[in-house]
Formats: C-alpha cells, sequence, structure tokens
C-alpha cells in the first residue's frame, strides 16, 4: 500500500481528475455491453490504460495523479449508484447543456441511503494505490453529498423518503473513512450544485435556494471535520462539463459567503472564461482565517487552444489582489472528460493543456 503525504495538497500545479477515454477503453467498453467480452477482459483493458496514464502524468511532473476516472460512465453517477439505497436509472431525456441535450441518466433513492462497504470504487482506487511510484500521491475523486440531493432538473429523485441528510452524511463519512484506510491521503468532492445555485441567482442567492445552500454546508462540514487529520480534503465546484459545453453561468458572488464556511482544504474554481465572473468574491474565502488554497482554474479544459502564459500570469496576479499568493494554485477549469464521451480535444492537446499548467505554474510560484 503507498501513502505519499510529502506534498501539501492541492499542489501549485494540479489537476482536476477526469481524462480522455482512449479509443482502446471506448471500443471494449462498448464490445462488454454487447456482451462480446467478459467482465474480466474489460477490467484487463481498463487496467492497460490506467498504467499508461498514470505513467503519463508522472512523466509529465504532477505530485498527484487520478485514474482518470477511466472506470467510470460518469462522473457522478457511478458513484451514487454504488451506495446503497440509490439506484441508477434512464429517464425519458437527458440534462441541457447550453442547448444541448446530453445523454440520459438519473438516479433514484429508493431505500435508506448507506454506506456499502462493497462499493465499487474502493477496489479502483486499491488499483490505482497500487500503480502510484514512491513521492507520488494516488487522488481520488468522488461526488459531493449535494450532488445526491433531490433535484428535478439534474435527474434525482427521492421515491423512499422525504430526504434524510443525517443518513447521507454518515454514509459519506464511512465511505471516507473506508478510503483513508486503503492509503487514500488526497480526496476531492465534484460539486455542481454551487456552480448551479450561483447560475440560477443574480447578486445574492435567490431565497429559495439559502434551505439547501445551508445543508450543503452542514454536510460538507460533517464530512471535513470527521476526516483522518492527514486526509486532505478539496472540493471542485463546476458549471457543467459534456462534450465541450456548459450547463451554468455565473460568478461565484451569490454562493461566495457558503463556500467560505466549508472547513475543507482546497478550492478547484471554474475560471477558464466570463461565464465565471470575477476573483472579488474569492475574498471572503481568504477572510475566513483558515488559510485554504484556492487552485484557480484558468486553463480550460472544453478547447484545444493552449492559453498564452502571460495571459495566464496576468491572471494569477489579478487574483492575487484578494487571495494572497502563497494560497493560489493553478490547474485545468475542469476535467477533460466529465463523462465517457469526453471534450473535442486530441489525448495529445490534453497532455498539452497539463503540461501549461505546469509550465506556467512553476515560474509563478518557487515551492
Amino acid at each position: 500500500m503507498t501513502v505519499s503525504v510529502k506534498n501539501q495538497f492541492p499542489y501549485r500545479y494540479d489537476e482536476v481528475g477526469s481524462l480522455l477515454r482512449p479509443e482502446a477503453l471506448k471500443e471494449a467498453r462498448a464490445k462488454f455491453h454487447a456482451n462480446k467480452i467478459s467482465t474480466d477482459e474489460l477490467k484487463k483493458v481498463e487496467d492497460q490504460e490506467i498504467d499508461r496514464i498514470v505513467k503519463k502524468q508522472v512523466e509529465l511532473g504532477l505530485k498527484a495523479v487520478t485514474a482518470g476516472e477511466f472506470r467510470r460512465s460518469w462522473w457522478h453517477l457511478d458513484f451514487i449508484d454504488g451506495l446503497n439505497g440509490a439506484h441508477f436509472f434512464t429517464p425519458e431525456k437527458g440534462y441541457n447543456f447550453n442547448g444541448l441535450e446530453t445523454r440520459k441518466g438519473g438516479i433514484k433513492i429508493t431505500d435508506k441511503v448507506t454506506y456499502n462497504p462493497d462499493h465499487p470504487f474502493f477496489a479502483d482506487f486499491s488499483y490505482l494505490n497500487s500503480i502510484v511510484p514512491e513521492g507520488v500521491t494516488a487522488k481520488q475523486t468522488i461526488p459531493s453529498p449535494s450532488v445526491l440531493f433531490p433535484n428535478k432538473d439534474a435527474e434525482i429523485f427521492d421515491d423512499y423518503y422525504d430526504y434524510d441528510l443525517d443518513d447521507l452524511i454518515v454514509a459519506y463519512q464511512k465511505t471516507v473513512q473506508h478510503f483513508y484506510d486503503l492509503g487514500c491521503r488526497y480526496l476531492q468532492i465534484d460539486d455542481t450544485s454551487w456552480g448551479m445555485w450561483a447560475s440560477f441567482s443574480k447578486g445574492t442567492l435567490n431565497p429559495d435556494l439559502k434551505p439547501v445552500a445551508k445543508a450543503a454546508v452542514r454536510a460538507i462540514n460533517a464530512i471535513a471535520d470527521n476526516k483522518p487529520a492527514d486526509l486532505t480534503l478539496t472540493m471542485h465546484v463546476c458549471r457543467g462539463n459534456y462534450a465541450s459545453t456548459w450547463a451554468g453561468a455565473g460568478a461565484y458572488d451569490p454562493v461566495a459567503d457558503y463556500l467560505a464556511q466549508l472547513h475543507i482544504d482546497g478550492y478547484f474554481l471554474e475560471y477558464d472564461d466570463e461565464r465565471s465572473g470575477g476573483f472579488e468574491p474569492l475574498k471572503k474565502i481568504a477572510d475566513n482565517g483558515r488559510h485554504q488554497r484556492i487552485v484557480l482554474g484558468l486553463v480550460t479544459s472544453k478547447k484545444p487552444e493552449l492559453e498564452p502564459q502571460a495571459v495566464l500570469k496576468a491572471r494569477i496576479k489579478d487574483a492575487s489582489q484578494y487571495v494572497p499568493l502563497e494560497d493560489l494554485c493553478l490547474s485545468a477549469q475542469c476535467g477533460f472528460a466529465s463523462t465517457e464521451e469526453g471534450n473535442h480535444l486530441t489525448e495529445d492537446q490534453q497532455w498539452d493543456k497539463l503540461k501549461l499548467v505546469i509550465d506556467t505554474a512553476k515560474s509563478v510560484w518557487s515551492d
């Protein structure tokens, strides 16, 4: 079992998590669904491709690496489906992403939501952790608990009870502890709720969203306060990432007060275009006294064109007016394949994006 805690995370240059699925993996998954290959044969291809992209991430110089979410179809639904009481289903329609309808997928809560000691993500992490070299950390990503809040637009339905936040908190606390026991020291929760809530509001959070925002703070803090001290817990805030499209647009102002209340170790925040607004709301996080690291997602994962390094450095300097430079880091704004479809880039362009993140960060920070 590998346990690496030599670096502070989030690191100066970091990545969100998902990577483009290679054709070999897509073909194997298609054959599996067509009953042409077995589960073991699919796993063999997954293992080979995960081995390859882990080696590539290490070669690039990343201090924390992921499995690219290669064993998942969705960034969130596969994990939720693995909890007891929650089940995947195929709704009548997909999600609306800037005029594009996505592939169909949703969740129905049909029983008490509880921790599943046999959740497949545990075996997935163990494999990743077993192939990561000494000095490099295996990073695990899971959806935030707020993603499970009943939401018709997100195709999350509670068919069992009028939602029980305490059950969900306990399920997450036990899940996080299990990851830790397997050697995980860097865990990221991915959260589309904050970005979408901000999109639905103007200036301040809509009154009808305040109860769910407070519930999200309660749930995330209950998880953060219960985790082992040497487990880094971060959160990525997303406005949607599907086939290079997006679902929400809006500055962080309406949710900044709530984000500043979180007891996590770091934030991955989208800032790749004008949809994200300015850096001013970050001051509320910087002023909360927790010295949390804020990872600026300035490099887009949606387009292949490389951002000029001078522009990235200027934007980091801009953000440092509101957050001390020592508390800032750099990444792409999101993963490259939140679903197995992936964004409209080639794999080489994906690596070029990550290399740009690394090179830029090295030119800004000396640690």
